[in-house]
């Protein structure tokens, strides 16, 4: 793929390489700003994305009113604040009340929603919010883990620590019950199915 001209994000990145003190014309640089670039572009492409259309396609009226739960969902972003990667997964759970969404749009979702700068927090209450307004269902939870490049590589330097996140509303924030057996679902690790 040859390089648009005038590319800004190849530009920026060949002045970063020369700020560092590199040679961004030596043999192993030279194709460097614009894999990052097409990189880039990749790793933020859920800014091109909007919520209501991924959804608005896939939502059916059923009377089906008992937890569905996606568990396990793996993702990757890129923190905010050092443009490091962050990677983990997502388990995001709702209570229908009359209308669901097709499963693959919950993964799809949190895809969408990872893939531009995020905090952790944000990236969480950002997919529990969609589903509360678009489904109105009765509850909707949502639990994100991650391992965060910025505290392994600089900072704290910490190699075992994670973090985990969690917005639960409706049902999973006043009934106790619920939001135990959706913790409950969470931790069970899932039989192979071959």
């Amino acid at each position: 793929m040859s390089r648009e001209p005038n590319d800004p994000i190849e530009d920026l990145v060949r002045r970063q390489l020369e700020a560092l003190g590199e040679d961004p014309a030596r043999d192993g640089l030279r194709r460097t700003p614009g894999r990052v670039a097409k990189a880039l572009r990749f790793l933020t492409q859920g800014y091109g994305q909007d919520p209501l259309d991924l959804l608005n396609d896939a939502l059916f009226d059923v009377s089906y009113d008992e937890m569905v739960l996606v568990k396990d969902i793996d993702f990757f972003s890129l923190c905010e604040h050092h443009m490091l990667p962050f990677f983990g997964r997502a388990h995001v759970a709702y209570i229908p009340n009359g209308k669901i969404v097709g499963l693959s749009k919950i993964p799809r979702l949190v895809e969408m929603f990872s893939r531009r700068l995020q905090v952790q927090e944000r990236l969480t209450t950002e997919i529990a919010e969609i589903l509360e307004s678009v489904l109105r269902p009765k509850g909707v939870g949502v639990v994100v883990e991650a391992i965060h490049l910025c505290m392994k590589m600089r900072g704290v330097e910490q190699q075992n620590a994670f973090a985990v996140t969690s917005s639960m509303r409706g049902e999973f924030s006043t009934d106790s019950k619920t939001r135990s057996e959706f913790i409950e679902l969470i931790r069970q690790r899932k039989e192979s199915f071959a």
